[in-house]
């Protein structure tokens, strides 16, 4: 930004060009300056003029909104007339020469640092071309006094984008996956960026905070979300675990509230009987729960005990696990066996129809 009396220039640098870092720019730029330019001209790039046909003019209605909480007037330069933005041209140009050569820095905090300390020494201190009398300096103390008043509060300068979450909790944005709470996916979301933070938020409710990353392709997570995440995945396979013992056994539920009443660890329970489901089948396990809910033996100890013995009085081996695929469509099919007798009936029932 370059005032058009004093020739003062304000020279920062910046990751990326998005309309929330061109009006965070801006409010650096008044706020180093100690107040605002009543008009400001811009060039016709996208962030202040989204189109323009012949006097016609769209402007960004970010840039409207920005300009009227700071009170000056934006104005389009013509297309096509360097002379109406000449002392920006003179001034990039004299940046180039004076600014960049033989410097270096380790970052852009490094970087930007070193413009500030140009501004405000080097390129103030070179004689002003409106008056070869004084310096930019001088100059810019007398325009100061004319630039308008900074508003009370900053302006919320970000940049915004609705992103739909899908199966899994990552919001993108930039090219980046940012973590969100398990119970926001498969919904839409806001993400509002600065150049430091991104907040992702569901209505006016904020549900992520992150520390904005400028690579490309990274997982930012909040470790919260991730243990939340896997807590809540505990809890559903134990939900759906006994959810098919309560539909294979007919006495498990009845077992598994003793087992509570005990202070054992019904998690473990579960999955232990759900084993023995697996290997011995429901009529078997279903005999074993009985005789440990007789004996008072709430627990899988007594249960597997009672499988012994009955394969023992039987005289049969134990059985064989059989190893099944992950598929829960697979692993969590419960088959009720039944008496025979009932397709004799069927039978009986056809030979009636038939007579």
């Amino acid at each position: 930004m370059v005032l058009a009396w004093s020739r003062q220039i304000f020279l920062r640098f910046g990751p990326d060009l998005k309309t929330g870092a061109f009006l965070r720019r801006h409010i650096e730029a008044f706020e180093t300056l100690g107040g605002v330019p009543r008009v400001l001209l811009y060039d016709n790039l996208k962030s202040a003029v989204l189109q323009r046909v012949g006097d016609a003019i769209v402007f960004n209605p970010d840039l409207l909104a920005f300009s009227g909480h700071y009170h000056y007037e934006p104005r389009p330069a013509a297309p096509y007339r360097g002379n109406e933005k000449g002392r920006v041209e003179r001034a990039i140009r004299y940046i180039r020469t004076s600014f960049f050569p033989a410097r270096e820095w380790k970052d852009l905090e490094d970087l930007n640092g070193q413009a500030k300390a140009w501004c405000e020494g080097l390129s103030a201190e070179r004689r002003c071309p409106g008056d070869r009398t004084r310096t930019v300096g001088d100059a810019f103390v007398e325009e100061r006094g004319r630039l308008i008043a900074l508003p009370g509060d900053r302006y919320p300068a970000e940049d915004r984008l609705a992103v739909a979450v899908g199966k899994t909790p990552y919001a993108r944005f930039d090219l980046n996956d940012y973590t969100v709470p398990h119970d926001r996916v498969q919904r839409t979301l806001e993400v509002r960026a600065t150049g430091d933070t991104v907040r992702v938020l569901d209505g006016s409710e904020i549900v992520a905070v992150h520390a904005r990353s400028w690579g490309k392709g990274l997982q930012v997570e909040d470790a919260a979300h991730l243990a939340t995440l896997v807590a809540h995945k505990r809890e559903a396979r134990h939900e759906r675990g006994m959810d098919r013992l309560h539909h294979a056994l007919a006495r498990s539920e009845e077992f598994l509230q003793r087992v509570a009443e005990r202070g054992s660890n019904l998690g473990s329970t579960t999955a232990g009987l759900l084993r023995l489901l697996d290997t011995h089948g429901a009529p078997a396990l279903d005999a074993a729960i009985e005789e440990a809910l007789a004996a008072d033996a709430p627990h899988l100890g007594a249960v597997r005990v009672a499988l012994d013995k009955a394969l023992h009085a039987a005289g049969r081996c134990p059985p064989v696990a059989v190893a099944l695929p992950d598929d829960p469509r697979v692993r969590d099919i419960v088959v009720k066996p039944h008496a025979l007798a009932s397709y004799d009936r069927l039978g009986r029932q056809d030979e009636n129809n038939d007579a």
